[in-house]
């Protein structure tokens, strides 16, 4: 099992629709990709300091295979092309084998 994770620091701009609308398609390509297991996503609500990330991703996929699968998958990367890339300031990603 690998969990892929993301934290996000969108563009000051960026709408609250469109940031929504993004991270809800990245919810959906649990059904679009196979070998991702889930996805949820949320508001960072720290009350310790996480810098400038607003935003956290968790994906977790059943095995590295499906992982790097996901990555050049045309749904994944129209997703990201389209919709995240304009609106993005800033990511850390992260992946482990849990």
């Amino acid at each position: 099992m690998i969990r892929h994770i993301l934290f996000i620091q969108f563009k000051e701009e960026a709408s609250a629709e469109a940031i929504t609308g993004c991270l809800d398609n990245i919810s959906a390509l649990k059904d679009k990709v196979e070998g991702i297991e889930a996805v949820e996503w949320g508001v960072n609500n720290s009350p310790v300091g996480s810098k400038h990330y607003t935003h956290c991703v968790f994906m977790t996929f059943v095995d590295e295979a499906a992982r790097d699968a996901y990555l050049p998958h045309s749904a994944h990367q129209t997703l990201v092309n389209d919709e995240l890339l304009p609106i993005l300031e800033d990511v850390v990603m992260l992946d482990y084998a849990a």
